[in-house]
């Protein structure tokens, strides 16, 4: 079956009607990696003179240039053309999440009008580039689907226990500073009744502007006057983590510009600091590198599942576990920065991830 996928879409129309081109963005990210407008049209796949056209539609339509162009210095975009290309990946990075809740949604109606014989895996998860990759694993799969439903951890554990998911993606500092989060999971975790399939580990940490300008070197630095810090949502499980380590290193979460903020992914703050907009945020590393910023590790962390033991005999179930143990897992997780595979879809008790309360 062809699968719903669902995009943002910009519509910035002229007098006469002309709407903004959505190829635009491709050249400006382009200009803004490449520093020239060869090779933009190149990553692009449109002509240098197709490219150039563009960008002198949109300048005249705006009044202002969203490049310079200088023979033999190549191309740099102007201070509106970085603020367009910021908006776009933030609009992309903010709802990416939501969308693909969203299509997730569709195709499954889709699949159930249509009559499909496939079992449907629920699958409610904190976001992440390994939780990500699993529908992709399963494209090929006639007998299982994926309903995945993007949300913060402790909301995914949450309804894991109501019954209304089978798989729930969450994760968990390795060490001591994993007993604060059980002490927010603890609610909803039920050691005699569910297990964990193991993924990935990964590191979380401070996502900075390249080059540091700041100088910026751990947690304490967050509460320097004039560090712009933006942060993740309330009640991610992100979010908690970074509380229990200002805890422990001292910091008073109050004397941090921004700590009220709250992003709803990795991606989306770490383009408010590609942006300019903020100087530091944390999160993971791939989200770092994908906007060309530096990134500070911190702490590495599990990112797994929660499944109720009587779902682990479910043939969708076990077509994810399959999935999780193939050599496609781990290649596909190869080129994120910071990830590296945890024995995946090893199945074991809640005692091996949380030693103190769950045995």
């Amino acid at each position: 079956m062809s699968k719903i996928r669902i995009r943002p879409s910009w519509v910035f129309t002229t007098e006469s009607g002309e709407a903004l081109d959505p190829q635009l963005f491709r050249i400006l990210r382009g200009i803004h990696e490449g520093g020239k407008l060869t090779l933009a049209a190149r990553s692009a796949g449109l002509s240098y003179r197709h490219c150039w056209d563009l960008l002198g539609r949109w300048s005249r339509f705006f009044g202002t240039p969203l490049a310079h162009m200088e023979r033999g210095r190549g191309a740099r975009l102007t201070g509106l053309g970085e603020k367009l290309l910021w908006a776009e990946q933030r609009s992309e990075a903010s709802l990416f999440p939501q969308l693909e809740t969203i299509a997730s949604e569709l195709n499954l109606e889709i699949r159930r009008a249509l009559q499909e014989a496939q079992a449907v895996v629920r699958v409610h998860a904190s976001h992440g580039y390994a939780i990500e990759k699993l529908p992709g694993l399963l494209a090929g799969d006639a007998t299982t689907a994926i309903d995945l439903h993007y949300t913060s951890s402790i909301a995914a554990i949450s309804a894991l226990s109501r019954g209304e998911c089978e798989l729930a993606g969450f994760h968990v500092p390795l060490g001591d500073t994993g007993r604060v989060l059980w002490e927010h999971y603890a609610r909803w975790l039920r050691p005699r009744q569910q297990r964990i399939i193991r993924m990935v580990t990964r590191t979380q940490g401070l996502i900075v502007a390249r080059g540091n300008p700041l100088g910026i070197a751990g947690l304490a630095d967050l509460a320097r006057p004039g560090v712009r810090f933006v942060n993740r949502q309330a009640g991610s499980g992100t979010r908690i983590l970074l509380d229990a380590l200002l805890a422990g290193a001292g910091v008073d979460a109050r004397a941090v510009q921004g700590y009220a903020s709250g992003e709803f992914t990795h991606a989306a703050v770490a383009a408010f600091v590609g942006s300019g907009m903020a100087d530091c945020a944390f999160g993971i590393e791939p989200a770092a590198r994908r906007f060309r910023l530096d990134f500070l590790p911190i702490v590495r962390e599990r990112y797994m599942l929660a499944v109720r033991r009587d779902a682990l005999r479910t043939a969708g179930v076990r077509a994810i576990i399959e999935a999780l143990c193939s050599p496609q897992f781990p290649a596909s997780i190869a080129g994120e920065p910071g990830y590296a595979p945890d024995e995946p879809g090893t199945v074991v008790p809640l005692s091996e991830i949380f030693p103190w309360e769950a045995a």
